[in-house]
């Protein structure tokens, strides 16, 4: 049976569950506003630019996203919907496939990430000093790589 949380565990989780949610509805209802993407959407949008040729395999897409197949399946639908992304046979293995930014897809990220950075820095960053900021990161970025090991373990 797992040890009861503290009092000082237990404040701490609860305060980083309910800022987590208040912040990440926050930027959605920004983002959404400013450039009617969802916040999946825009993570897409993102993590295609950044990938060589800007394309992924569909495989790749979902790990980096931690979406499970069927959920990358209905994203990728949304924007491909739209013209942000399409879906293309990958060059080197014809049974897998690959998500590929478009160019209104890269238009449209490049439209929308100055006012999702406006308002990651309003309601997250200016908040935070520099050493918050450092904790932060090294803290997540343990647990990001733990929680990234024991589900590879698993898997």
């Amino acid at each position: 049976m797992a040890e009861p949380l503290t009092p000082t565990e237990m404040a701490g989780w609860r305060a980083y569950i309910e800022s987590s949610q208040r912040l990440m509805t926050q930027l959605e209802d920004d983002l959404r506003a400013d450039s009617g993407l969802t916040f999946a959407d825009y993570h897409v949008l993102v993590l295609l630019s950044e990938a060589p040729d800007r394309r992924l395999r569909m495989g790749e897409l979902a790990s980096r996203l931690v979406f499970s197949p069927s959920r990358l399946t209905y994203q990728i639908g949304s924007v491909e919907k739209r013209g942000l992304v399409a879906r293309e046979s990958c060059p080197q293995d014809r049974r897998g496939s690959e998500a590929v930014l478009t160019a209104e897809g890269l238009r449209t990220l490049r439209e929308a990430a100055p006012h999702h950075l406006r308002s990651v820095r309003a309601h997250f960053v200016d908040d935070l000093d520099e050493a918050e900021t450092a904790v932060l990161t090294r803290v997540f970025t343990r647990l990001g790589e733990r929680l990234r090991a024991s589900s590879s373990v698993a898997s």
